[in-house]
């Protein structure tokens, strides 16, 4: 039997490399983005507190009432939109991207692509 690694388990290993270089600081935070088969989530953290500063995701209730699927690119259009938004009324415009891994394309891209669109820096 061959070892062969999952695709999440490919994904956490990029995810790490990544997070060696791209760190979240007081006056510029980290911008994170999960992605699950139904739901996308994007959240703006301090790492140096250890603390989210703002959070979006297709799960909370403004963003369900105008959607039909969460799993989708212009579900991550809207979140994008919305943490943009949530995220200049706590006075944040710089942040780090950070794609959690996965590769900069379809929603993981959408999501970033409407947040600078909202206002954001990255």
């Amino acid at each position: 039997m061959l070892n062969i690694a999952s695709k999440d388990r490919v994904r956490r290993r990029a995810h790490y490399r990544l997070r060696k270089r791209v760190k979240g600081a007081e006056k510029r935070p980290r911008l994170n983005v999960y992605r699950s088969l139904n739901h996308i989530y994007g959240q703006i953290v301090d790492d140096q507190s250890g603390r989210t500063l703002v959070s979006a995701s297709t799960l909370d209730k403004e963003v369900r009432k105008t959607l039909k699927s969460g799993g989708n690119v212009e579900a991550a259009k809207v979140v994008g939109r919305i943490l943009a938004a949530r995220a200049k009324a706590a006075g944040f415009t710089r942040v780090a991207f950070d794609r959690g891994g996965y590769t900069y394309h379809g929603r993981v891209k959408a999501l970033a692509e409407a947040a600078r669109e909202g206002g954001m820096k990255f």
